[in-house]
């Protein structure tokens, strides 16, 4: 289905500086060297709200909420407020330059464009969400860390799409950030007790000997489609007892969570459909990032500003879900005892470049991002919770899933972006169709 009719219009466009200048000593920020290690591209958030009638702000007040609010949190975020001097410095130019603030207006209702955009086969209309193509892509030219547009529907509902580099953060960092700005639009200020205020690591020093990442950047693909699937805890409590069931007394399994069980079922159907495509079984890695800033020697706050992913290369001849359960675990242990920097830039680097990393498998890999349990459901401005918060890998060069938490926190659901011949076999699956809501 294509956005003939729905389109988005661009009504202004606005820089949004800091509401009061960055002192000078924290005029520099260096980047850690996971950060440099990061790619400039630009991670996406879009949280949607209906019309609350129980709401006395119109369109333009919330609007002007928003940004007077942006304009604080950017006191606390400062770096975000600044730019790259060029797309792979080591360091933020502290300099108040600001976050680009798109406003754009549509003639159709929040539910239509929602569907449409579910449905259609190109990228048009996700596209049209946010500010100056921030999406994904590899952007060699571009020095801004961050864009907000605010996307006004017929209806009076809105969409709001945040796009922050991962040069700056991770997942973690991006929620963060996005709940802080709504707490401030709430209660007023930053230093409202019930605001939590960002951290930084300052890094005395920059590393300027890393090497480009080429992972997202070099990779070709043909047209890809994404499909949401939706997994009720009801259905998920199955997967576990099959999993335990099926583990018996020859794996050793405890107490497997959703998000692994899930994981582990998403991961057995890709391995069926790449095999299935190619007429014989195809070893096929997942790549899983996961924090590890409560694994760092001494802990860190999960507010604090950056990239803490180290990142785990899955891939496994048996698939049962067991095994492929058991693997995760048994990867998660040894990321465990990574606790410096310097151990998580290390892993990153072999699990990119080594030997078996990812620049020299025979496969293109599959990569999962899990938010569930981060707080995107619950982000507030003053006028409710999201009815919808989406992440995927839409318009990315890389195929796999994000999870998110359903937003009444009763399941999981499950964005997949796959080339389009693969997503139909995939989609078929039944063991996996078994699982989802019906």
């Amino acid at each position: 289905m294509k956005m003939t009719g729905y389109m988005l219009n661009i009504v202004c466009r606005e820089i949004m500086k800091p509401s009061s200048p960055t002192p000078s000593h924290l005029k520099t920020y260096n980047l850690s060297p996971i950060d440099q290690f990061s790619p400039h591209i630009y991670m996406t958030l879009i949280l949607f709200y209906p019309n609350n009638e129980s709401c006395s702000l119109t369109a333009d007040e919330k609007a002007q909420e928003m940004k007077k609010s942006l304009s604080q949190s950017l006191t606390r975020y400062y770096p975000f407020a600044g730019r790259l001097p060029t797309p792979t410095a080591t360091y933020v130019d502290c300099n108040d330059e600001g976050v680009v603030f798109v406003e754009a207006k549509s003639d159709t209702q929040l539910s239509k464009f929602q569907s449409c955009m579910n449905d259609e086969e190109d990228d048009n209309s996700f596209h049209q969400l946010f500010a100056d193509g921030m999406v994904w892509q590899n952007t060699p030219h571009a020095t801004s860390l961050v864009g907000i547009q605010l996307n006004h529907f017929a209806c009076g509902g809105m969409a709001v799409a945040v796009s922050m580099s991962h040069r700056i953060g991770d997942s973690c960092t991006l929620s963060s950030y996005v709940s802080h700005w709504a707490s401030v639009a709430r209660y007023g200020s930053t230093d409202h007790k019930q605001v939590v205020n960002p951290c930084f690591i300052q890094f005395p020093t920059a590393i300027s000997s890393l090497p480009e990442v080429l992972v997202w950047t070099n990779q070709t693909c043909n047209a890809r489609v994404t499909r949401k699937f939706v997994f009720p805890n009801s259905k998920l409590n199955e997967l576990k007892n099959k999993v335990l069931a099926e583990a018996g007394s020859t794996v050793s399994i405890n107490k497997p969570t959703r998000v692994e069980v899930l994981i582990s079922l998403l991961y057995k159907t890709l391995v069926a459909t790449t095999s299935q495509k190619s007429g014989s079984f195809k070893p096929t890695v997942l790549v899983i990032p996961m924090d590890t800033r409560n694994a760092f020697v001494p802990k860190v706050s999960q507010t604090t500003v950056g990239n803490f992913a180290v990142l785990m290369m899955v891939m496994t001849s048996d698939t049962s879900l067991s095994a492929v359960v058991s693997e995760i675990k048994k990867k998660k242990m040894e990321r465990n005892n990574i606790q410096s920097f310097q151990q998580a830039l290390q892993n990153n680097q072999s699990s990119i470049m080594g030997d078996e990393g990812l620049e020299n498998v025979a496969n293109k890999p599959f990569y999962c991002s899990s938010l569930c349990g981060f707080p995107c459901n619950k982000v507030d401005f003053g006028w409710g919770k999201p009815t919808v918060a989406s992440a995927s890998y839409r318009s990315s060069v890389a195929t796999g899933f994000v999870l998110t938490d359903t937003p009444n926190e009763d399941g999981i659901e499950a964005n997949v972006t796959l080339e389009e011949q693969d997503m139909k076999i995939f989609q078929a699956y039944k063991e996996m169709l078994s699982y989802c809501q019906s």
